[in-house]
């Protein structure tokens, strides 16, 4: 029997998380850099948020075929691959800036290939966890992978912001260095190349447009036949549609109440602050709670606390609720991630992430359009209420499910079928 190395000591998960920390990092310098560098040359937010909108839609027209591609690829060279050309794009604009000579189809063109490299980039870096970690230690692997998210949230932005002060193109510089290094981290991951168990439907004909909308027909048909996990995905997408509506609504709020644009911003610092002491956290959470209870616990605790940044105490308040928002939402993501890696058959876990990548974001677009309206007609306060008091409802009707409440997220041989073998994590080829 072989000894399980300590998740520390596993130097390729290691490696492929810094890769994923100095990528992460490098992409949040840019976030709010790319905006203000588009608002100094044009002086349109409407066309700062046709390049962020363009990214978007990018991605999430081309995350499903990425997904399948994943499945079919040597993923060590695609995640290699993936990310020296998101280096090379970086570095295109960064010379374009210091030129003079870019333009606002070149922030659109780029900001699109940017995008494709990324929907490459993320399944391969899920998929390998469960290829070099093993699945004892996988709820430590995604609460580290969390924290990495998290912690680059916090400091990414305002790092950025300095770093755009140093002059326009500095941001994108550094962030090509980021990319760079990220390449150099992955390589020396070696994440696994090919699945150790090949899909039934996957053949060499299968490079046809047709033999992709089959795989990805497989995924979404596997995904459908698994009760408990397919009511957790539209928990989640509810959650992320409700989430992100109240962003608009905060930021009213916090107006109404006389706050200034750096009062609205240190609240919002709360997100961070509740994000990463979640991350730290949910490794332990996680284990606490099966999926089929964390789920309505996660939506009962942000819903509450949406309510509660309307209570009348001050500008400055809802920073504290914020915090328990995000404490809570971390330890949701690392189960789900866990029970994913730990249900799906490898080779099909680049089209399911990708299908549940898709699934989660498929509502989000309308969640700002849902917060502004309501905002402008009923206010900031009333609409935060409204908004929790829907999480609430959205956590009732998840705990009268029957199926989401005795979903364990563990592989059930007696209700699964040839599709679902036995998930072996650390023993896929190289």
């Amino acid at each position: 029997m072989t000894e399980i190395v300590p998740l520390r000591r596993n130097a390729r998960f290691q490696w492929l998380w810094l890769g994923s920390a100095v990528s992460r990092l490098g992409s949040e310098f840019t976030r709010l850099a790319m905006p203000l560098l588009v608002l100094a040359l044009t002086g349109s937010p409407g066309l700062a948020g046709i390049v962020a909108g363009a990214r978007t839609v990018a991605f999430l027209l081309i995350q499903i075929p990425a997904g399948v591609w994943v499945d079919r690829w040597d993923r060590r060279r695609t995640l290699v691959t993936a990310q020296s050309l998101q280096a090379v794009v970086s570095a295109l604009l960064a010379a374009l800036i210091l030129t003079d000579q870019v333009q606002i189809w070149h922030f659109v063109a780029l900001a699109v290939l940017d995008a494709l490299c990324a929907a490459f980039i993320e399944p391969v870096r899920d998929t390998a966890i469960r290829g070099i970690v093993p699945t004892s230690q996988l709820h430590g692997a995604y609460a580290q992978e969390e924290s990495r998210t998290h912690a680059a949230g916090l400091i990414g932005p305002p790092l950025g912001g300095l770093l755009y002060g140093l002059g326009r193109a500095v941001p994108f510089l550094v962030e090509t260095l980021t990319f760079l290094a990220a390449t150099l981290f992955y390589t020396l991951a070696k994440v696994p190349r090919r699945p150790s168990d090949p899909s039934p439907t996957a053949t060499r004909e299968d490079s046809e447009g047709r033999g992709m909308r089959r795989e990805a027909a497989e995924a979404l048909t596997w995904l459908w036949h698994r009760r408990g996990l397919r009511e957790v995905t539209a928990a989640v997408m509810v959650l992320n549609l409700l989430g992100g509506a109240f962003l608009i609504p905060l930021i009213v709020l916090v107006g109404e109440r006389g706050g200034s644009a750096l009062t609205t911003g240190t609240v919002l610092a709360g997100l961070g602050i509740g994000g990463l002491a979640g991350a730290l956290l949910s490794g332990r959470i996680s284990k606490l709670l099966p999926p089929g209870r964390l789920v309505p616990a996660v939506l009962t605790i942000f819903g509450a606390a949406l309510a509660a940044t309307a209570l009348p105490w001050g500008a400055w308040w809802p920073m504290v609720p914020l915090i328990f928002i995000t404490l809570s939402t971390p330890s949701l993501n690392v189960v789900m991630n866990v029970v994913i890696a730990r249900m799906v058959p490898e080779a099909m876990l680049g089209r399911m992430g990708a299908v549940l990548s898709m699934g989660g974001m498929a509502l989000k677009p309308f969640g700002p359009v849902l917060g502004g309206t309501l905002a402008a007609a009923l206010g900031g306060a009333a609409t935060l209420v409204i908004l929790g008091g829907l999480l609430g409802l959205t956590a009732a009707a998840a705990t009268l499910s029957r199926e989401l409440r005795h979903f364990t997220g563990h592989v059930s041989p007696a209700t699964d079928d040839a599709l679902q073998p036995e998930a072996r994590p650390g023993h896929a080829p190289e």
